[in-house]
C-alpha cells in the first residue's frame, strides 16, 4: 500500500485544488504515470504516480483544495476484488414500494422550472428518476394533453377563452407577453402540453414570415412612399447561463486587484521601427525554422534589447519592499502566456542576461509550450524580475497591462504593421518608406523612479531594437 499526498508546488505554495482525477479506483497505473492535476495560486500541474500499483481508494474528490501534504488517495499492490467499484448495498425484505410517478403537472412544473439556468441540473435529475420509477405511469402525449384535477397557482397560468389554464415557465410568460402573443393559440409540445420556448419562437418567427397584404391605393392618389423595412432580428432572446470561474481565472483575479492597489499604476509608450528586425527575420527565418522547428518572432529580439536595457537602467528590474526597492542582480524575463482564453500563468526564462538572441526564443518557445500542456514546474514561474506580455499577434494598438507583482513594470508588444514613416539618408535628405512599426507599452511603479527614468530607459530600448546587427546575433 503507498499513499498519494498533495505535493509542495512551490516554497510559497500552501494548498491546491484536485482538479481531475486520470484514473478510476480499481485501475492500475505505472509509476510516474501521470495519476492527476492539481492547480495552484502559481501553476497547473499534472502528477505522476509515486509508485505502481491499482488505485484503491480516492480521498478527496475532483474540485476540493486541500493542504500540501494532505492524502489524496490510497494504491495498492494489486487489483481490489471485484471490478473495484464499492458493493451496492441490497435492498432490505421489508422494503416499501416505490413512489408512484409525479402527475402530469408535477412533472410540468418541474420542467418549467428548467428554462431557468440555476435550477436545470435538479431538474434534468428529477425527470428521469420519475420515468424510471414508474414506467407504465408517463406523462401524457404532447399532442394530446390531460386537464389538471387542480387549477395552477395565480400567476402560474395564462387564463384562455377554450381550454384549461397552460402552466408556462417564467421566461416563456415573458416572450409570450413581449410579443402580444395568445397564450391558447399556441400549441405546446412540452410535457403534458406545456409551452416551451421553442414553440414561442416558433410563433414569433412565422409572424415575421408573414407580412400583411397592402392595402390598394385610390384612383387618382399619388402612390405611397415604400415603407422602411424593419430591422431584422438576428435572433431569438438567450437564457442567461452560469460558469464557474476556473482556478486560474480566481487566483489572477485576486493577485490583478492586489497589484491595482498595492502600486500606482502609469502607462508610458514608445513607437518603434523595428525594419532592421524585420529584414533578418525575412532573411534567416526559413532557415531558422528549419533548424529550430519553430519560426522566429519579434519577441526574443524585445526580450534581448530588454535585456540589455536593463542594464543601463536597472531600478526596472527590482521590487518594491518596505520603504526600500530591492535592485535585482539576475534578469529574469517573465512572459504571460494565454491559456486557450482560460487564464494565464507567466512561466520565466532565469539568467536571461547570460542568453543571446537564439538561446532566447528557444527557451521563449519551450516554456510556452508546456504552459499550455500544463507540464510546468514550480520552478519554471518562480522568481521573475521583469514580465513581458505580448498581445500584439492579435493587432492590438497598445495596451495597459497590470503589474506583476512584486515587480514594478510589465511591457506590452503591441501589433506591428506596415506603415509610411520618414526615413533619413546618408546626406541627410529625406523621404517616405514603408516599415514596419510597432508600439511598445511599459506599466511601471511610480513608488520605484519616476516618468524621466522611464521615458529613458524605453527610449534606449527603442535605439538598441533599431540599430543592433542583430545577423551577428544568429
Amino acid at each position: 500500500m503507498a499513499d498519494v499526498e498533495m505535493p509542495q508546488l512551490g516554497e510559497t505554495v500552501t494548498e491546491g485544488t484536485i482538479t481531475k482525477w486520470f484514473k478510476a479506483v480499481g485501475e492500475e497505473v505505472a509509476q510516474d504515470e501521470v495519476l492527476f492535476e492539481v492547480s495552484t495560486d502559481k501553476v497547473d500541474s499534472e502528477v505522476p504516480s509515486p509508485a505502481a500499483g491499482f488505485l484503491a481508494e480516492i480521498l478527496v474528490p475532483e474540485g476540493e483544495t486541500v493542504d500540501v501534504g494532505t492524502r489524496l488517495a490510497v494504491l495498492s499492490d494489486g487489483p481490489p476484488s471485484g471490478d473495484g467499484a464499492a458493493p451496492a448495498e441490497e435492498a432490505p425484505a421489508d422494503a416499501p414500494p416505490a413512489e408512484p410517478a409525479a402527475d402530469p403537472e408535477t412533472v410540468a412544473e418541474a420542467q418549467a422550472e428548467s428554462d431557468e439556468p440555476s435550477t436545470a441540473e435538479t431538474s434534468e435529475a428529477t425527470a428521469p428518476e420519475s420515468a424510471t420509477t414508474a414506467p407504465a405511469e408517463r406523462a401524457p402525449e404532447p399532442t394530446a394533453p390531460t386537464a389538471p384535477e387542480a387549477p395552477a397557482a395565480a400567476g402560474d397560468a395564462t387564463d384562455a377563452p377554450s381550454g384549461p389554464p397552460k402552466l408556462l415557465s417564467p421566461l416563456v410568460r415573458r416572450l409570450i407577453e413581449d410579443h402580444g402573443l395568445d397564450a391558447a393559440a399556441i400549441t405546446g409540445t412540452g410535457i403534458g402540453g406545456r409551452i416551451t420556448r421553442g414553440d414561442v419562437e416558433a410563433v414569433i418567427d412565422a409572424q415575421r414570415g408573414s407580412a400583411p397584404p397592402a392595402r390598394p391605393a385610390a384612383a387618382g392618389a399619388p402612390a405611397p412612399a415604400p415603407a422602411a423595412a424593419p430591422p431584422v432580428r438576428t435572433g431569438s432572446p438567450r437564457d442567461d447561463r452560469v460558469e464557474k470561474l476556473n482556478h486560474i481565472r480566481v487566483r489572477t483575479g485576486e493577485h490583478m486587484v492586489r497589484s491595482k492597489a498595492t502600486s500606482p499604476h502609469v502607462l508610458t509608450a514608445v513607437e518603434v521601427d523595428f525594419e532592421s528586425v524585420e529584414r533578418v527575420r525575412r532573411s534567416h527565418g526559413p532557415a531558422f525554422k528549419e533548424a529550430e522547428g519553430f519560426s522566429l518572432t519579434y519577441l526574443p529580439f524585445i526580450s534581448r534589447a530588454v535585456v540589455d536595457a536593463i542594464e543601463e537602467f536597472p531600478y526596472l528590474n527590482a521590487a518594491v519592499g518596505d520603504g526600500e526597492l530591492v535592485v535585482h542582480g539576475r534578469v529574469n524575463l517573465a512572459y504571460a502566456v494565454d491559456l486557450d482564453f482560460q487564464g494565464l500563468l507567466a512561466p520565466v526564462v532565469h539568467d536571461a542576461e547570460a542568453k543571446r538572441l537564439t538561446a532566447l526564443a528557444r527557451e521563449i518557445h519551450d516554456l510556452a509550450a508546456r504552459a499550455r500542456s500544463k507540464q510546468l514546474s514550480a520552478d519554471d514561474i518562480a522568481d521573475g524580475t521583469f514580465t513581458i506580455t505580448n498581445p500584439g499577434k492579435y493587432g492590438t494598438m497598445m495596451q495597459f497591462p497590470v503589474i506583476n507583482q512584486p515587480q514594478v513594470a510589465i511591457l506590452s508588444t503591441d501589433g506591428i504593421s506596415r506603415k509610411p514613416v520618414v526615413v533619413t539618408d546618408a546626406n541627410g535628405d529625406e523621404a517616405i518608406a514603408i516599415h514596419s512599426v510597432g508600439i511598445l507599452a511599459l506599466a511601471w511603479d511610480h513608488r520605484a523612479f519616476d516618468g524621466a527614468y522611464v521615458a529613458a530607459f524605453l527610449d534606449r530600448l527603442r535605439e538598441i531594437i533599431q540599430t543592433r546587427d542583430w545577423v551577428a546575433e544568429l
